[in-house]
């Protein structure tokens, strides 16, 4: 039984395009932070306002992510991601302008502002369509497979952003870096109308049911399963993106010259991406989603100990060398990365109904883009608080073991549902 058909399952080029989409759309999210020298320089923004413009998304998600995944089952699933792109693309361009066209910080500002929460409405749009065309998209034989690569969009697209920013913005500056992406997503938006069905089928479906958006919103709030999943997810991106976020000032700190920090901060999200990947293909070959989920949250605990704890006194603490404390950290990104991927196919197993998985995977976005605005902050102050960063597994390891409790109280519905 040892997976004679699995190795020949090959994901279409469909589905390819709608990760392609999120990767695009995951690029604008993490535009921001290798442009903040650049936005500093040029129009005078300070500390606290690219804070702003770095939280306006997360505060998008946390406050809209449920009723965007409902729109987004109400619309179709494939209008609702070319609506993004197309938002994105076009907040992109405009913000591109506001640098070439206004110089004064004090008046571009309101400007960016606004144009990133519009991004952030788009993003929306455009990713929580995307397991559900996924699911539509692949065949059996390698849907968990494609569910494992798209949950891979966001480390790859923040990676990429990393990477790839600092060299095109020292070219082209940030409005030639925001223009970029904008061609990036338009491309992607392109490659979904081409490659993706219309939604005829599925919109038939949806209209042909006899629930309301209300009852729809009502049927996945009222289930349980909807929500152990959000604070699954929850607990997982706050504690990844608090280590993986505050990676370039705890390397700063400890005197690494700037070019290695964001080579080595790129590295350690990337490798969140073999996780994913690796999540889904596991998934494919029949290993349970509890335990996919228990391991990664395991990897995490023992992965950021190793990283951040110390012992003895501040003059003679005892810690692993800087080369396996780095290791560390890639380990708890590349071991966490099986949880969104076992998520993402699990909001598809265990939502309500056909018609509410983008709900599902909103209430995931809402409760995820809440732990990233709260955790980072919280991560600081213990960090301010006791001096250093020595500490900060001692919440990386509450969140983990809070995902080993919701991975326990998933395995009935995984059991009853028949997820696997």
């Amino acid at each position: 039984m040892s997976g004679v058909s699995i190795p020949r399952a090959r994901i279409p080029a469909s589905a390819l395009a709608v990760v392609a989409a999120g990767v695009a759309a995951a690029l604008h999210l993490g535009k921001l932070p290798p442009a903040v020298p650049a936005l500093q320089a040029s129009l005078g923004i300070g500390l606290v306002e690219a804070g702003f413009l770095l939280s306006l998304v997360q505060v998008a998600g946390m406050t809209l992510g449920i009723f965007v995944g409902l729109a987004a089952d109400t619309i179709g699933l494939r209008r609702s991601m070319l609506a993004g792109l197309v938002v994105v693309t076009i907040a992109s361009v405009l913000g591109g302008l506001v640098g070439v066209w206004v110089a004064d910080g004090a008046q571009a500002l309101p400007w960016l502002l606004a144009l990133r929460a519009l991004e952030g409405v788009g993003f929306l749009l455009a990713v929580m369509p995307g397991p559900g065309l996924v699911r539509a998209m692949a065949p059996p034989e390698s849907e968990k497979a494609a569910l494992g690569l798209w949950g891979a969009y966001m480390p790859l697209g923040v990676a990429l952003a990393l990477l790839l920013g600092p060299a095109l913005i020292a070219w082209a500056g940030w409005s030639g870096w925001w223009w970029a992406l904008s061609a990036v997503s338009a491309a992607a938006a392109i490659w979904v109308a081409l490659a993706v069905p219309g939604d005829n089928a599925r919109q038939a479906m949806v209209a042909s049911s006899t629930e309301s958006w209300s009852l729809r919103l009502r049927g996945t709030v009222g289930a349980s399963a909807p929500w152990t999943l959000a604070l699954a997810f929850a607990v997982y991106s706050s504690q990844w993106m608090a280590v993986i976020g505050f990676l370039p000032a705890i390397y700063a700190d400890a005197g690494v010259p700037s070019a290695w920090n964001a080579a080595l901060t790129a590295l350690a999200a990337a490798t969140n991406i073999v996780g994913n990947v690796t999540g889904g293909r596991l998934l494919q070959r029949g290993v349970a989603p509890d335990r996919l989920l228990r391991c990664g949250f395991v990897v995490m605990a023992l992965g950021s100990m190793a990283a951040f704890a110390q012992f003895g006194g501040v003059d003679d603490a005892l810690s692993l060398p800087p080369a396996l404390r780095y290791l560390a950290v890639c380990m708890f990104s590349l071991g966490g990365g099986v949880v969104p991927a076992t998520l993402f196919m699990l909001a598809v197993r265990l939502a309500p109904g056909p018609s509410t998985v983008s709900t599902t995977v909103g209430m995931m976005q809402q409760a995820s883009s809440l732990g990233q605005f709260i955790a980072p902050p919280f991560v600081a102050w213990i960090a301010h608080r006791a001096g250093g960063w020595q500490w900060t597994w001692t919440f990386t390891l509450a969140c983990s073991l809070m995902g080993l409790a919701l991975a326990a109280r998933l395995s009935p519905a995984i059991a009853r549902r028949g997820a696997t």
